[in-house]
């Protein structure tokens, strides 16, 4: 079984801070972009969910494909937005 699993921080202002992508997945030329664009694609809904939850751990915000967004939020307002496969998401 094969798993991939990206991982951004962002600051408060929208700006990345650290980005990552592990895995033992084959890797395709367009995959990192494509995970990129979907964690960034998130943001609007965690900015949403941020201000009207007072959960910090938001699990499964968004989906695409078999990718499934989650994030921390912490108390500065830092996110750590990772998503994983789905199969790994239901361990």
């Amino acid at each position: 079984m094969t798993s991939t699993a990206c991982f951004i921080i962002v600051s408060r202002n929208d700006i990345p801070i650290y980005e990552a992508e592990v895995g033992s997945a084959a890797k395709r030329e367009d995959a990192a972009q494509l995970h990129q664009f979907v964690l960034h694609a998130a943001l609007d809904i965690v900015q949403d969910l941020a201000w009207t939850t007072s959960a910090m751990f938001l699990k499964a915000i968004d989906r695409f494909n078999d990718l499934v967004v989650s994030v921390y939020v912490t108390a500065g307002h830092i996110l750590y937005i990772y998503g994983t496969d789905l199969h790994v998401h239901n361990i």
